[in-house]
């Protein structure tokens, strides 16, 4: 009997310890470290060289955005989803760390910005690389890629063939 005891008591402080040491584990060292945050880099398209994401996603600007804030909600952030981040972005291969940062939207969540710009992906861009996006004009302004300096990526008036550029020349 008093070796049951004994076992039990054990058994009932190991358990006792290891779960003080997994609360811990998930309250004190889960705040300490702070959350990865999305990667932006640098990549190579037809418009030059363009911010991206970890997938190679080019991220463009908005013209309507004002002094760091979305002007893109409901269904334009349904075409052009807003690059959001729970933690600090980080600054990949030739992008400036100290361009990156973040705003907050209306509905709370953070979107990540480069030189005040907030970015987001466009959802007719299938591969990485690809930049559809460019220059429509869809809910009210204009949107660009975003070059390494945060300046918009406009392409100019005569495409390198000769052509005016466009839809449907």
């Amino acid at each position: 009997m008093k070796r049951t005891t004994t076992l039990l008591g054990v058994a009932a402080l190991a358990a006792a310890t290891l779960s003080s040491i997994a609360l811990g584990a998930t309250g004190a060292a889960a705040s300490s470290q702070p959350s990865k945050g999305p990667l932006v880099t640098i990549a190579r398209t037809s418009l030059g060289s363009v911010l991206v994401d970890a997938r190679g996603r080019t991220l463009y600007l908005f013209e309507k955005d004002r002094h760091g804030r979305s002007a893109c909600y409901g269904g334009c952030a349904a075409y052009w989803p807003p690059f959001l981040s729970a933690g600090t972005p980080r600054a990949g291969r030739g992008v400036r760390a100290s361009l990156l940062g973040l705003s907050r939207r209306t509905d709370g969540k953070r979107q990540v910005t480069y030189a005040g710009h907030p970015l987001y992906t466009f959802v007719g861009d299938t591969r990485a690389g690809e930049t559809t996006g460019e220059g429509l004009t869809d809910f009210g302004a204009a949107w660009y890629a975003v070059a390494p300096s945060g300046r918009a990526i406009k392409r100019s008036a005569v495409d390198p063939d000769g052509s005016y550029g466009g839809y449907g020349s």
